[in-house]
């Protein structure tokens, strides 16, 4: 460990590096660049001896000091040499940091409807509270983009699309029997690897938009290439472009499906493939919420008047009833003035809530000081949070016409392919 303190901290070294073009993570400090970085830093002749004799430290304690760094640094110190490259890349030290850095991420993808080299992605670490730039590959040129549980997908009136979060290439499928813009997209795993199923959103023929068939739900596997027709969603559902006015949540084999505004609430059994009854779940003074997964339960977030004047409460939400919550958390007042910068009635329309793990982000998908947001992180129990602001989004961040977020757990396996390492 006293080899260790005498280290620069390798997310020190690369502290707001702008990546290269198509790399995940920065590359630009090379393994001769980090030796300059710290034989620049050595105190004295004595610290001298102690930087040249790195072999001399274990598997197991290098290893050791290695899985206190944040993913983002360990995927760094993994181009240092090839006895750090070996101990990263093991299966059992994968295993580990993928166990115990299991915060979920948020994922941020913007785009520009006019200048399209204009669209970006940015992937926000809690371990290492920091935003990372993601190759300009992650989005396509003009199409819908969407993500969820590990993969980014891009939908048209024609075609739909997908990739991994943070590796191999977009694969488009074969044509589904109701190609649509803007569907809610959900992924679930079953025995044999991931399903896709999509539902909702729009189409378009000849600039119009056609209602028939509005509301159909679709299941795609990967494995097969194929699509399989579902039970349409609900009709007390609106029509129209369905991400706009839905939210999903995935817990225990079921997909919710809530109307942000309506408060309508059904889920979708994924084995048995059927839709449960309309509910309506409604906080009093709710104006809009949002349905998400955190802490393996179903979780509310939403803009509601209270006394005290507009706040951003968290209800914890009964399964069984649907229709019955719980308060569990309110937005503390100076994190909310945080998000917005002006004090007209509509600015809140803008706010926008994903969770997953124990994580809860809420953000304001305006432009203002690059989309801010907070997190609310739950422990043990939901009685137990905190709050906090997340740092802005890097310098080189656009202004976006549209901003698609999401949670998904990054694991240092998926990463490491990401980063072709």
């Amino acid at each position: 460990l006293v080899f260790y303190l005498h280290l620069p901290h390798p997310n020190t070294l690369l502290t707001n590096q702008t990546p290269q073009k198509n790399n995940l993570f920065s590359k630009s400090l090379n393994p001769q660049k980090i030796e300059k970085l710290i034989s620049s830093q050595k105190p004295n002749s004595q610290n001298d001896t102690i930087f040249k004799n790195w072999n001399y430290l274990s598997s197991d304690l290098t290893e050791k000091i290695l899985s206190y760094l944040p993913i983002r640094s360990i995927i760094i110190a993994s181009s240092v040499c090839k006895n750090w490259n070996s101990i990263i890349t093991s299966s059992s030290f994968t295993t580990k940091i993928s166990t115990t850095k299991n915060k979920p991420w948020l994922f941020l993808c913007g785009q520009n409807s006019i200048f399209f080299k204009n669209n970006q992605a940015f992937a926000y670490d809690p371990n290492s509270n920091e935003w990372i730039s993601l190759p300009i590959s992650t989005l396509l040129s003009q199409d819908f983009f969407i993500g969820s549980n590990g993969f980014f997908f891009s939908t048209s009136s024609e075609n739909f699309s997908f990739k991994p979060i943070f590796n191999g290439i977009w694969n488009q499928t074969s044509p589904s029997r109701f190609p649509r813009c803007n569907p809610l997209v959900g992924v679930y795993y079953n025995n044999d690897g991931p399903r896709f199923i999509v539902v909702g959103g729009v189409r378009f023929v000849g600039g119009l938009v056609d209602v028939e068939d509005r509301l159909a739900v679709e299941v795609y596997n990967p494995n097969l290439d194929s699509w399989e027709l579902c039970p349409p969603l609900p009709a007390d559902f609106r029509s129209g472009n369905s991400s706009q006015w839905l939210c999903s949540a995935l817990l225990r084999k079921r997909l919710y499906v809530f109307g942000i505004y309506s408060c309508f609430v059904t889920c979708f059994d994924l084995d048995e493939h059927v839709w449960s009854e309309v509910e309506t779940l409604r906080p009093p003074g709710i104006l809009f919420s949002f349905l998400v997964t955190c802490r393996e339960c179903l979780v509310l977030g939403g803009l509601c008047n209270l006394q005290s004047g507009p706040s951003f409460v968290l209800w914890k939400v009964d399964e069984k009833t649907m229709q019955e919550f719980s308060e569990i958390a309110i937005m503390p007042n100076e994190l909310m003035c945080c998000l917005f910068d002006s004090d007209e009635d509509d600015r809140f329309a803008s706010l926008k809530c994903v969770g997953l793990g124990n994580l809860v982000y809420v953000y304001n998908e305006e432009h203002y000081k690059s989309y801010p947001a907070c997190v609310c992180e739950f422990t043990s129990e939901f009685g137990m949070c905190s709050w906090r602001k997340l740092p802005n989004l890097p310098a080189s961040a656009s202004k976006f016409h549209r901003v698609v977020s999401f949670c998904s757990a990054a694991s240092l396996d998926n990463i490491l392919v990401g980063a072709r390492i």
